[in-house]
């Protein structure tokens, strides 16, 4: 675009108008501006275009320019969303069907604001599948999840914790994904407003073994074949998290990396707070129940007890940090490095996280983000599920510090 710029002279009073390229504030500079009367100059403005200086020019930069990112420039997870399914990382039903999650988490995020006012705090009643308590949150919280991924019409099956079989969608009209999902982790810390969260993975479907499904509930027909469609962890297309806490974090990979989103309240929006999150090779923070410490093989106990002598480059023992949710433990582990274990015992002889939709999903997060996730013997995404609520013992965490614990396990 060209435009006129006018100069004006003191000495004569004449004004003169040439076309000048258009120059941006930042290409200009002041200098003064001698009269031709030969008196002494008079301070005025003038334009004049650095990169046009002549000879005297300095020599263009090699090195493009790097954007500057306005403070107020802010990337939210639907925005996110779509840029991944420009760049053919997920497809349009992917898309709709990790919204719809999104969703889910921001009611349970409200509700547990709010859990003591509306009176939604303490036990239901009931038990779930392994016979654990339900909170009045798990119910709630679980119907939150199905309500938000049926109306998606993208979601072929659901399975979680809450439900004692896995769940035909009727209302799919395209679409066949496997949404596996524990709606509350953490739920006994409700009620003592502590940190919770809800942790989820996203199967395709085994195209061998569709069926027809005309009850919301599957027999045992039905399950055994759904156990087959998913799969190990390791044919995840998406896993993530979302922590409840001072802050609400919504964490996630669609295999290209981990990236975490803040919950902003003001405008009710999943801003990226966390791109390409990386976690830290090793770590001086290790996570263990060590109320079971008398419970466990004598080679892990070997282990802690190491963990807990001097040394390292302070000369200080580890940190023993132990929130009771995995999520949480999860969160700080993908920041700051170090290990979290949930071993088998002589009361659980398969530990107590369930492998379809806690420890798999959380195990694909951490080695997207460069972490390591261990049984104690093989990798947990090689694991491949016999039944939906199978529980699994775990070692995930820096790739140092689960290599550290096989020395002793091995």
């Amino acid at each position: 675009m060209l435009e006129s710029i006018q100069t004006f002279s003191p000495a004569t009073t004449v004004f003169s108008t040439t076309t000048k390229p258009h120059l941006s504030p930042s290409h200009l500079r002041l200098f003064r501006h001698e009269t031709t009367t030969g008196k002494p100059p008079i301070s005025s403005l003038s334009c004049q275009a650095v990169a046009g200086a002549g000879p005297t020019t300095p020599a263009a930069s090699t090195t493009p320019a790097r954007k500057k990112k306005n403070r107020y420039e802010m990337e939210n997870l639907t925005t996110w969303l779509l840029k991944q399914e420009q760049a053919g990382h997920i497809d349009a039903e992917l898309t709709i069907v990790l919204s719809s999650i999104s969703l889910a988490c921001k009611q349970i995020a409200s509700l547990l604001q709010r859990s003591s006012i509306i009176n939604i705090t303490g036990a239901q009643g009931t038990m779930n599948i392994q016979g654990e308590d339900q909170k009045k949150l798990d119910v709630i919280s679980n119907e939150l999840f199905c309500n938000c991924l049926r109306s998606t019409g993208r979601t072929g099956i659901i399975a979680s914790e809450e439900e004692d079989v896995p769940v035909a969608v009727e209302e799919t009209d395209s679409g066949k994904y496997i949404v596996v999902f524990d709606p509350i982790d953490g739920s006994a810390n409700i009620d003592i407003a502590l940190t919770t969260g809800s942790i989820f993975g996203i199967y395709a479907p085994d195209e061998q073994c569709l069926v027809d499904y005309d009850e919301d509930t599957l027999d045992q027909a039905k399950e055994k074949c759904i156990v087959s469609v998913c799969q190990p962890g390791s044919n995840l297309l998406a896993a993530g998290y979302c922590l409840y806490s001072s802050s609400v974090v919504f964490t996630i990979s669609i295999g290209n990396g981990v990236h975490g989103f803040t919950l902003d309240p003001a405008y009710g929006e999943f801003v990226l707070t966390h791109e390409d999150i990386k976690i830290p090779k090793s770590g001086r923070i290790y996570s263990f129940n060590e109320g079971n410490y008398d419970l466990f093989d004598p080679k892990l106990q070997n282990y802690l007890n190491d963990l807990r002598k001097p040394g390292g480059p302070a000369g200080k023992p580890y940190s023993g940090r132990y929130i009771g949710c995995l999520v949480g433990e999860i969160h700080r582990m993908l920041l700051y490095g170090g290990i979290y274990g949930n071993p088998d015992n002589i009361k659980a002889k398969n530990g107590n996280l369930r492998l379809l939709y806690e420890c798999a999903p959380m195990s694909y997060l951490v080695e997207q983000a460069g972490g390591k996730a261990i049984d104690g013997v093989q990798r947990i995404l090689d694991i491949e599920p016999k039944q939906v609520h199978q529980r699994t013992p775990i070692f995930i965490g820096s790739p140092d510090e689960i290599d550290k614990l096989m020395s002793y396990l091995a």
